[in-house]
């Protein structure tokens, strides 16, 4: 059992990379946009009324406790992917670091946790784009039923019509996999673009919210307490529960490290990218949070979906409100290009290892793994088309959670085995650093709801299954050749 622990050595990863790689063409402002993309969507859009439901104004608190562990493991990803600029980000490190198997189950949970964060902002976006959709569509006398625009398990509160399938989740998740497979470059590009948008309207919330704070809203601050607790309403809340839920928020900086094969200058770039995604989103994001709940009592906008645009209309800036709904449409997709680019990109990584089928590593004429993201795309628009937000979401947390406690001990480990390695970025305090990113995740972790606990557990007994009937026996380091893509 001695091979499940081989590791590859940094001579080894480029090795193997080297012959199968991605095209560099990207600079440090498109990783920066890429990691905003990634991260400002629907965390800040919607899930802060449901974290406010279960920490009230203490929610503030609840996204620096998380922004502070996202903090600690952003300087680890910075130093590895600066010591390790090959694709696959967290699940390439550890194969460095701790060995196969454990590489193995990084990856498996890092597939787990984008495949689901697609699938989740894919959903929310469809649910602001829906209301657009019907309306458009009624002024040309076409009335789509709402069993074609609504997952199963969903019920219209008004005519009691049930759901089945969810037709705008499953095209916008089509339309960004054939932007993806234009080009790595230009696609990045309308991200970009969309990025700016994006930034605009949340500061044009804040702008138009900021004047009607009133700091009587904060007043009781921590009405649940601090710690997890079981109301009677059978609700888990408190200020660490909406600290595990909001971590979901912040996800998404790290594919900014999956992008290195692809991303000129590495040494440099990377850093710049990584750090500085994380610390405009964490900016971005507090001012959000104090401007949302200062001009509104958390109790009137805790159960609403569309928190921005509800609390503009609740201070009578309907036109904000309506151009704020519009940014969401539009720019929501940017989280899907980034999410799925990096999970496309991770597939293709492992693809090359040999731990699974190589034809994921298959490349187009553009450059891109074509393969990859047409099955990636059919699975994820099989889970959003069918399956209710509040099914995905609860899913979603476990796999980045485990896969950044994984970078903060590959940081530890890498400082001592790797200790002469190049490095363009050093983490300030490596060993603080990495201790407060496993031990923080890890207690983040402790308080996700039991059953994401348990389907995370599933996941990885299905994800050892599948390593030991497919991925041991056919990796490189198994002694394999490269299969034909």
């Amino acid at each position: 059992m001695a091979d499940i622990l081989r590791r590859k050595t940094i001579a080894e990863i480029r090795a193997h990379s080297a012959a199968k790689s991605l095209v560099p063409s990207l600079g440090w402002p498109h990783l920066v946009a890429l990691g905003v993309g990634a991260v400002v969507g629907s965390g800040i859009y919607i899930l802060i009324g449901t974290a406010a439901d279960k920490a009230g104004p203490a929610v503030l608190l609840a996204f620096i406790i998380s922004g502070v562990v996202c903090a600690c493991t952003a300087f680890a990803y910075a130093e590895l992917a600066t010591m390790i600029p090959i694709s696959g980000g967290a699940y390439t490190y550890a194969y460095t670091a701790c060995g196969e198997i454990i590489a193995w189950l990084v990856g498996w949970s890092t597939i787990f946790g984008f495949l689901l964060s697609v699938c989740f902002v894919a959903v929310g976006w469809a649910s602001y784009c829906t209301p657009y959709i019907t309306a458009f569509l009624q002024d040309y006398g076409v009335h789509l039923p709402y069993w074609l625009l609504h997952a199963r398990g969903t019920v219209d509160a008004v005519t009691g019509a049930q759901g089945f399938v969810n037709l705008p989740a499953i095209a916008i998740i089509f339309i960004i996999a054939a932007l993806l497979l234009v080009g790595t470059k230009e696609s990045v590009l309308i991200n970009s673009a969309l990025v700016v948008m994006k930034i605009a309207a949340l500061l044009l919330f804040v702008m138009m919210a900021l004047p009607y704070f009133q700091a009587e809203n904060f007043t009781p601050f921590m009405p649940y307490g601090f710690t997890k607790t079981i109301g009677a309403d059978g609700v888990e809340r408190g200020v660490m529960a909406a600290a595990a839920m909001v971590f979901l928020a912040f996800y998404g900086f790290d594919t900014v490290a999956t992008a290195a094969e692809e991303t000129r200058n590495p040494e440099r770039n990377l850093s710049i990218g990584i750090i500085g995604s994380l610390g405009a989103v964490i900016i971005i994001y507090m001012l959000v949070c104090v401007a949302a709940l200062g001009a509104v009592n958390y109790t009137v906008f805790a159960h609403e979906g569309d928190v921005l645009s509800f609390v503009l209309r609740q201070i009578g800036s309907g036109r904000a409100a309506g151009l704020v709904a519009l940014v969401a449409v539009m720019a929501l997709p940017t989280v899907i290009l980034t999410l799925f680019y990096a999970l496309t990109r991770l597939l293709f990584t492992i693809g090359r290892d040999g731990l699974l089928p190589a034809r994921l590593a298959h490349m187009s004429k553009s450059g891109t793994p074509i393969v990859t993201t047409l099955v990636t795309a059919g699975i994820a628009a099989a889970v959003a088309g069918f399956l209710p937000f509040d099914k995905i979401v609860v899913y979603a947390n476990a796999g980045p959670l485990f896969l950044f406690a994984s970078v903060g001990l590959s940081l530890l480990i890498l400082r001592k085995k790797e200790a002469q390695a190049a490095r363009g970025f050093k983490a300030p305090c490596a060993g603080l650093v990495g201790i407060v990113a496993i031990l923080g995740c890890i207690y983040l972790f402790w308080n996700l709801p039991g059953k994401t606990q348990f389907g995370f557990l599933i996941w990885n007994c299905a994800g050892l299954a599948v390593y030991f009937a497919y991925g041991r026996r056919k990796s490189l380091l198994a002694g394999n050749r490269p299969e034909r893509a």
